[in-house]
């Protein structure tokens, strides 16, 4: 893709679509667990899109809070699906270090 928004080139946005890509990537063998990761991660992804252009400071805020909140709901479920064995240590630390990751950023976004 050649032709980018200026958002699409920030860490936070290609950290959201990593954790994303992870998320689905992994093939969680729990049906429910699997959907409400990848609903979540999504989620996260599009409602950080939106508010990343958005230059109301209150519209922004309320954004990145919403979308700071989704990473935990995927942390959930790779945490529940681990203990079930319903996904591999390795993908589960994949997608759990980059939720970390971009909680963090979202914080810091919604000051």
């Amino acid at each position: 893709m050649t032709d980018q928004f200026p958002f699409q080139k920030l860490d936070a946005y290609a950290v959201a679509k990593a954790m994303a890509m992870a998320v689905h990537s992994a093939k969680i063998s729990h049906r429910e667990l699997r959907d409400q990761a990848e609903r979540a991660s999504v989620s996260t992804f599009l409602q950080l899109s939106e508010g990343l252009p958005n230059d109301a400071p209150g519209m922004r805020r309320r954004y990145f809070t919403i979308a700071r909140n989704s990473p935990c709901e995927v942390v959930a479920a790779i945490d529940l699906a681990l203990a079930l064995g319903a996904i591999a240590e390795s993908r589960a630390n994949e997608v759990l270090a980059a939720a970390h990751r971009l909680r963090g950023m979202l914080i810091a976004l919604a000051r």
